[in-house]
């Protein structure tokens, strides 16, 4: 059994008890449950900030610790400050050490879409999203069937949330719908975790047009985002390389002046 496999196995396992300590009828009544999505899309066709959606992340499967200091509040008001796009916080505890209290701590902090970073298989996370101050929710072709990916991102649209579907080879394009605008190429691969930044280059041509393209992981200088610019890319998902310092605000600003 893969990551990917574990995970999604953690997830089912862990769904019922979920549902069953926060009911859909409580999440409707969190303060963010109706409030009016900030929309990513709009802002990258609009070519504003840097582009980047800056990521919070403590730790990963393949990294183990990334930054255990880190504060949510004081790196998100960085990214905010210093032009991120959008923010990107996980919200898997078991794996990547995230939380909804952290994206909840984000949303306090910023006005910029936020992203919540998990795997995503059922409609109620959907409402755990919303209800916790998301403007994004991700879906991760390599665990959704094309049908499941229809009817999950028609969910997230219905609850004002917009979708980033994330593919990592050719044999997914069959996952992209119409409810699907965020179209992201994940250069590591979630089976084998390496590395190929060529991936989101071979496959951008191919994506639909009106579609606005995402590049993720393994970018680490500003040359390769010139480059994914030059192949219709408008946005570049980044964590590591700015959650590894020990002040990834500063990182972010560093790297972000560079553009």
């Amino acid at each position: 059994m893969d990551i990917l496999e574990k995970i999604i196995e953690h997830k089912r396992s862990t769904l019922p008890l979920r549902k069953g300590l926060m009911p859909p009828a409580v999440l409707e009544k969190f303060p963010y449950f109706n409030r009016n999505c900030v929309s990513l899309v709009d802002r990258l066709r609009a070519g504003e900030s840097t582009g980047i959606i800056a990521e919070f992340k403590r730790k990963s499967p393949s990294k183990g610790i990334i930054n255990a200091t880190a504060h949510v509040e004081e790196v998100t008001r960085d990214y905010e400050r210093f032009g991120a796009a959008a923010i990107s916080v996980l919200t898997d505890d078991h794996f990547f050490g995230g939380s909804s209290e952290d994206l909840m701590e984000a949303r306090d902090t910023v006005n910029i879409p936020l992203l919540r970073k998990d795997f995503i298989i059922d409609e109620y996370q959907l409402l755990e999203a919303k209800a916790i101050g998301a403007d994004i929710i991700l879906l991760i072709a390599a665990c959704l069937t094309p049908p499941e990916v229809k009817m999950l991102a028609a969910s997230a649209k219905s609850l004002g949330l917009e979708v980033l579907l994330e593919l990592h080879d050719e044999e997914e394009f069959e996952h992209i719908c119409d409810d699907t605008e965020l179209i992201g190429i994940n250069n590591r691969s979630l089976k084998t975790f390496e590395v190929n930044l060529d991936r989101s280059l071979a496959m951008a041509a191919k994506i639909p047009q009106g579609k606005c393209k995402i590049a993720e992981s393994g970018i680490s200088d500003v040359e390769q985002i010139k480059l994914f610019k030059q192949h219709g890319f408008s946005g570049f998902l980044m964590g590591e390389n700015f959650m590894k310092e020990k002040n990834p605000g500063e990182a972010f600003r560093i790297f972000a002046s560079k553009l």
